[in-house]
């Protein structure tokens, strides 16, 4: 036992060690045949615990995303024997895989019309327009991975490794947008179109391979019951009341009982309808930066679930955009500014989106409420209606 106990922790040790070589240079070959003896047989859980410790120890995430791909192809060996993930039809990592392999599919599908494409055969464009719109599923499967699977990581410490793959996930939504673009103009360019998704067919395929092999079994060893019961129904489209509260602490069993306000008293039962009938979306971050409520109305512009109430508002952003996060909460909290706004086309729709400080009587800063609205008919308005018309 002390002998495995010894190989695991030098092992980690060379783990660590290979990752910084990387970044300080070293090629692949190199460092496996430096280290290929010690780390032969290392597991993704390993590489990923490698991962936290050099972040914790100061690498930044953007370092560790630049080259997590060289990082993986270093110990592929080892992580091509590891066992398959769970696959048992009605699991929530069915679905996961599931997706995987209809991207995989749909990916290579693709790839032999681009091919056609790129080598003067122009019939094939139209049809290679709609077929690649099956691509979106990587945006679905993103932003599911992201949503459901990050935040539970999160509460158990696997946190830096996700971050990481986030960032990724963010680099492969833009070259997917911009071989959409390209696709969609009027005589994209063979040799171009090409080269655009051979990238983007290289980072989501090595994405697949890095959810297959280290972030699955992650979560196959550390979600509960009750984590995957969760996430079962959120797939479904069912949001977890009962869950919802106890997470956010509240346990009052007295729905009918009405809460004294500054201008009234409302049940919880009608805050809750008022709230989730807003024509916006409305999500609330305390004053320790700590997620504490979400509204669920019919059109929910950017997904929300049960899972990130209590999280670190922090890690529900993509490390390209975290000093964003950061320096809006810096602002507020110094009193500084109440109010940031940011719009956006996604879609067809055009997304206004703001954050406002929070602050009590005293001015003492107690959180930030962001508001998200689809104001695409708003601003085609013109005119005036003073009368009702249905």
């Amino acid at each position: 036992m002390s002998e495995f106990i010894n190989n695991a922790s030098k092992r980690k040790e060379a783990i660590k060690k290979i990752i910084r070589l990387l970044h300080e240079g070293k090629t692949v070959e190199e460092l496996q045949a430096e280290f290929g003896h010690i780390i032969a047989g290392a597991t993704g859980q390993e590489i990923a615990a490698a991962e936290r410790e050099v972040i914790a120890e100061g690498m930044p995430v953007a370092e560790v995303q630049k080259l997590c791909d060289l990082h993986v192809a270093v110990f592929q060996a080892g992580l091509d024997t590891e066992p398959e993930p769970e696959n048992r039809p009605g699991h929530p990592l069915f679905d996961f895989r599931t997706e995987n392999e209809l991207i995989e599919r749909t990916l290579e599908g693709l790839e032999e019309q681009v091919l056609q494409y790129a080598g003067g055969d122009q019939a094939v464009l139209q049809t290679l327009r709609e077929n690649a719109k099956n691509l979106d599923l990587i945006l679905c499967h993103y932003d599911k991975k992201e949503n459901m699977i990050f935040p539970v990581l999160e509460k158990y410490g696997f946190e830096g490794p996700s971050k990481v793959m986030w960032g990724v996930d963010n680099e492969i939504r833009t070259d997917l947008r911009g071989f959409n673009e390209l696709l969609a103009t009027e005589s994209p360019l063979g040799v171009t179109l090409e080269s655009r998704f051979n990238e983007l067919s290289r980072k989501a395929k090595d994405m697949i391979y890095k959810e297959e092999k280290i972030l699955l079994p992650e979560a196959l060893g550390r979600f509960t019951p009750a984590d995957w019961q969760q996430m079962k129904n959120e797939i479904a489209g069912e949001v977890d009341q009962p869950a919802l509260q106890e997470m956010n602490g509240f346990y009052s069993a007295a729905h009918t009982s009405e809460i004294p306000l500054k201008t009234g008293a409302l049940t919880a039962d009608q805050i809750d309808l008022l709230l989730t009938n807003l024509p916006v979306d409305v999500t609330f971050v305390d004053e320790n930066d700590k997620v504490r409520y979400f509204t669920q109305g019919k059109e929910r512009i950017f997904t929300r679930t049960a899972a990130i109430i209590g999280r670190d508002v922090h890690n529900c952003h993509p490390p390209q955009s975290v000093h964003v996060v950061q320096e809006i909460i810096d602002e507020f909290r110094a009193g500084k500014r109440d109010v940031a706004e940011f719009w956006l086309q996604s879609g067809g729709a055009f997304i206004h989106i703001r954050y406002f400080a929070l602050r009590d009587d005293k001015g003492a800063y107690k959180g930030v409420i962001e508001v998200s609205q689809n104001v695409t008919g708003i601003r085609a308005l013109e005119g005036e209606k003073r009368l009702l018309d249905w």
